[in-house]
């Protein structure tokens, strides 16, 4: 057995705190297998550099795992880019040690090979890294080659194997409490977040869920869900964020979960994300019961065409309809607006604002202009109308903006915004 580190290098704080629970969920995994783990949450120490030459001297780890959460912060006007911090973090390992340094995470698992090229990491894992991190240690641990290791990609080589998406996501464990429980102790009112499926099959025009997690909706049993809870809730949490990209979908799941958490009448409240489609009034009801406080419904625009060019598959009147009922049952309700994508206009702007504004939600979001990743049907638009080029590989940020609407747009949303102080611009 190996003693592995896992370092989560984001010390980004965009909305709230977050607690890395992908990264939880690895180190759980490998700890099951009898790995002696280690991590490292950045956002829990005041000198993250410190700290991390502190643990390297005093474990002496023999493979360093590092995860990327997010290469930039998709804001257009003045977009950050994480990778250079990141970079920091990566070439402070490598001058402590020789041993392997492993990438991984939701933004290592959108640019895997520009990610490699343009950092010292020896190798990198593209999406689940419970399993193909195991198998990774085994390979290094007895001296055997990584040649078909799946999703892995190795400096100079390439990948090694296609990557390969666990169909039961019961097979792994979720986190134990001691990997975040320095959060815990520092925030007490933190949310802790919950995932209960991967991957979307929506194919929104924009989104690089698929790229991430693929395509298919993948499930961990309610029940198992539920008793994680459970065992986090004794240990003090009370508060929880289902980061689902989709909570209400299938609808089926929804409601298997929710009433298995209200069965277990633990008085926790919870957050999570709507697809406005479909959304019936039973499920609310029973979200309502087993302590759903807010729900993110993201619409992104108010205007029919957008939506259909969005790739969105409900319309204005569902987004009517379930922020109505939401409302009815006490549910507070934060929208979303992505402004300037393909076909926007100064009408359609106007639509969406006011369409908005109807809706009396309780916080809006409004995001100008949209961060182009690759693999999307943006990104091929993009190319067409020659906003990118051919060849570009996207990691560096590149956002579409309608031309000749910019300047209009964002002074448009801040005499809209002016006088409501629930509206959020980014």
């Amino acid at each position: 057995m190996m003693r592995v580190l896992l370092v989560s290098a984001n010390r980004a704080e965009v909305n709230m705190r977050t607690i890395p629970l992908g990264l939880a969920c690895v180190a759980s995994a490998l700890d099951e297998a009898g790995h002696s783990v280690e991590m490292l949450d950045f956002l829990e120490v005041e000198n993250p550099f410190s700290a991390l030459k502190d643990v390297i001297e005093g474990f002496r780890p023999e493979v360093i795992g590092i995860s990327l959460r997010n290469i930039d912060d998709q804001n257009m006007r003045s977009p950050r880019f994480f990778l250079d911090e990141d970079n920091r973090v990566i070439e402070l390992a490598k001058s402590f040690s020789s041993i392997p340094v492993v990438l991984g995470g939701a933004g290592y698992s959108m640019f895997p090979e520009e990610v490699l090229a343009h950092s010292r990491a020896d190798m990198g894992i593209q999406g689940d890294g419970e399993e193909a991190l195991r198998l990774l240690l085994d390979r290094l641990e007895n001296g055997k080659s990584l040649a078909g290791l799946p999703g892995l990609y190795v400096k100079g080589r390439g990948l090694q194997g296609h990557r390969v998406f666990a169909k039961n996501l019961d097979q792994f464990p979720l986190p134990e409490i001691d990997f975040f429980l320095t959060s815990l102790v520092q925030d007490k009112d933190l949310w802790v977040p919950v995932q209960t499926r991967r991957g979307c099959p929506m194919d929104c025009s924009y989104c690089s869920t698929a790229v991430i997690e693929g395509r298919t909706v993948r499930k961990r049993s309610p029940g198992r869900v539920v008793e994680w809870i459970v065992r986090l809730n004794k240990a003090g949490v009370h508060q929880f964020y289902f980061v689902d990209n989709t909570f209400n979908l299938p609808a089926s799941y929804a409601r298997r979960l929710c009433e298995e958490l209200a069965s277990a009448s633990l008085g926790v409240i919870w957050r999570c994300i709507i697809y406005p489609y479909r959304l019936s009034g039973s499920l609310v009801a029973a979200m309502a019961e087993a302590g759903c406080v807010e729900a993110a419904v993201g619409f992104e625009s108010g205007c029919e065409s957008i939506l259909q060019g969005m790739n969105k598959r409900f319309r204005r009147k569902d987004v009517q309809e379930a922020c109505a009922l939401l409302g009815r049952h006490g549910i507070r309700r934060m929208g979303f607006l992505l402004l300037g994508g393909p076909g926007e206009t100064r009408q359609s702007v106007n639509e969406s604002l006011a369409f908005a504004d109807s809706l009396d939600l309780d916080l809006l979001k409004i995001t100008i202009g949209i961060r182009i990743y690759p693999h999307t049907s943006l990104a091929v638009q993009a190319r067409k109308e020659r906003i990118i080029g051919p060849d570009e590989d996207l990691l560096f940020p590149k956002f579409y903006m309608t031309p000749g609407l910019k300047g209009w747009l964002r002074d448009t949303v801040a005499t809209y915004s002016e006088n409501r102080p629930n509206w959020i611009v980014e």
